[in-house]
């Protein structure tokens, strides 16, 4: 039986992840090839610091490292800078403090089994702290209220209108499904961890309209938005060269952005492909 990751490991490939998936090109996203009107580049960096603890922090459910992780990020930020990436990350660094013979995916679908009323409870101070909605769309399980249910059983009632909710009541499917193989193509292909990256999120954005722009935006501005994706996206995996690309995907970059249309969710679920990743190949290599 092999033995689970260490939360200092954890933590250290939890800022690792954040901070490389603010050098990948993210058409409408934050990231350093081009400033964003609405985010500091900066804000992300230190929210990936003073959230890392909390995320790794293998003391604690899932739901108390959601709520501590998102107060650190609100203390320090002010602003809803990584809620998605902490909703996402928690559990996946749950399941690789596991010893287990079981892969990361298998660990994380326990986990997700497991998150009780009190995970809930937590969760929801947590999003609480964001200023975020999603949940609290769901009249039976608004956010502003006490839990009355699992965090599993909230999740799935949010499930139809967030990508991140769909995600905890389908074992994180996106991840390992679509970001992995995603990432492992790009890189064998590529070489390069920025483009490949790069390239994870254009999957993403294209296999289904991002949920956050369907919020704000109704879910015909999404699904327009992964129209326009799925038309770069096919050309630019398609390339052997992808640093041929940066015009074009800046073009789009300036043209979401112009529009106030960020997806979000899509790079929340980068970095939690990422993170991932690494934590695979940090069991593998122990």
């Amino acid at each position: 039986m092999s033995e689970g990751l260490s939360d200092d490991a954890i933590a250290k490939t939890y800022i690792e992840s954040c901070l490389a998936e603010l050098d990948a090109l993210k058409p409408g996203n934050v990231h350093r090839y081009a400033d964003d009107p609405r985010h500091v580049v900066s804000d992300f960096e230190k929210s990936a610091e003073v959230s890392a603890p909390f995320v790794a922090d293998s003391e604690l459910g899932v739901g108390e490292r959601i709520k501590r992780a998102a107060e650190a990020t609100a203390d320090a930020c002010g602003t809803n800078t990584n809620l998605g990436i902490i909703l996402l990350t928690a559990p996946l660094a749950a399941a690789a403090q596991r010893s287990s013979k079981k892969d990361l995916q298998h660990r994380v679908a326990k986990i997700l089994m497991k998150l009780d009323r009190s995970d809930a409870q937590a969760a929801y101070a947590g999003i609480r702290a964001a200023n975020a909605g999603g949940l609290g769309e769901v009249p039976e399980h608004d956010v502003a209220e006490e839990a009355s249910t699992s965090l599993l059983e909230a999740m799935s009632a949010a499930q139809s209108r967030d990508r991140i909710a769909w995600n905890y009541t389908h074992d994180f499917a996106d991840i390992f499904e679509i970001g992995l193989p995603a990432l492992v193509d790009a890189m064998e292909r590529w070489s390069d961890p920025n483009w490949a990256l790069a390239a994870v999120y254009m999957t993403f954005l294209a296999a289904e309209p991002d949920s956050l722009i369907a919020r704000k935006h109704g879910m015909e501005k999404a699904s327009e938005v992964r129209e326009e994706a799925a038309e770069l996206t096919e050309k630019f995996l398609a390339s052997s060269e992808p640093e041929k690309f940066t015009s074009e995907m800046l073009c789009s970059d300036r043209s979401l952005k112009k529009r106030g249309l960020n997806p979000g969710t899509t790079a929340d679920l980068t970095v939690a492909t990422l993170f991932a990743d690494r934590l695979q190949r940090l069991e593998s290599a122990q």
